[in-house]
């Protein structure tokens, strides 16, 4: 879809939410769009790492709102619009490569909820966070709020919550929101997606199961098992104990 551009090269996907004339805001098409593109990016071998950015001058100011009134009018259709908004956001959690925000601008609402389910984000100076939906009557998601909560703590997500305020990139940083606030968060994502390209696949898979699922509640030892044990049997282990005796970077291949 044309609201959703892809492109990948040297193992990176870059993902961007294209309405920038709307602030890049997520109407509900998006939002499903956005969860079928993780999925099939996550299916993907030659896709080492993503990133997800917005075009123009915003990361995203979250749920296109004007939509509200035709898809978001009572209690049925909200409940099917979170289910939207949870498979989006799921499935860039559940992607099991690392995921890098290049957040700029807005960041609000449902942008943030976007930008907490990847792993790491990187910021620019001028961006602005905020979830404002103390100011809608809308109780934010599950998900966001467990996400929120284990970036930033008890205290600081009731107060992010509770006064619906903006916040700076400086205090995102000082709060653990982000990770890096720099003039140029595109291109420092890029550098450090790179870098993790080369690491082996199934062992960050495994490794942001254990992690993720453990921060949300949702950790099942079954699967942390199957994740290490593949990795145990697998050709990469090969392939990196072989680099290692012969002193040598390793060629992975995620299986």
């Amino acid at each position: 879809m044309d609201e959703l551009l892809c492109e990948i090269a040297n193992g990176v996907a870059v993902v961007t939410m294209n309405r920038p004339a709307q602030r890049n805001a997520m109407t509900l098409a998006m939002w499903r769009g956005i969860g079928e593109l993780f999925e099939k990016l996550d299916a993907d071998r030659c896709v080492r790492a993503i990133m997800l950015t917005g075009a123009g001058e915003d990361f995203s100011a979250g749920a296109d709102i004007g939509e509200f009134g035709a898809i978001r009018d009572d209690t049925a259709q909200a409940v099917a619009y979170e289910e939207a908004v949870d498979f989006g956001c799921g499935a860039i959690a559940a992607a099991g490569k690392p995921v890098v925000a290049a957040t700029k601008g807005y960041c609000l609402g449902g942008g943030a909820h976007l930008a907490m389910s990847c792993d790491f984000r990187f910021s620019h100076a001028n961006a602005v966070f905020g979830i404002p939906a103390a100011r809608l009557s809308i109780v934010y998601g599950v998900q966001g709020t467990r996400k929120l909560l284990s970036l930033v703590g008890l205290t600081e997500a009731k107060r992010i919550m509770y006064s619906a305020e903006r916040f700076d990139a400086a205090h995102a940083l000082s709060t653990g929101f982000v990770d890096h606030v720099s003039g140029q968060p595109m291109a420092d994502a890029m550098d450090f997606a790179l870098k993790l390209s080369d690491n082996a696949p199934l062992s960050i898979r495994g490794a942001k199961y254990i992690l993720t699922s453990s921060a949300l509640g949702t950790f099942d030892p079954r699967e942390a098992d199957r994740l290490i044990n593949a990795a145990s049997a697998s050709a990469d282990y090969r392939e990196g104990r072989e680099a290692f005796a012969e002193k040598r970077p390793p060629r992975f291949k995620g299986e």
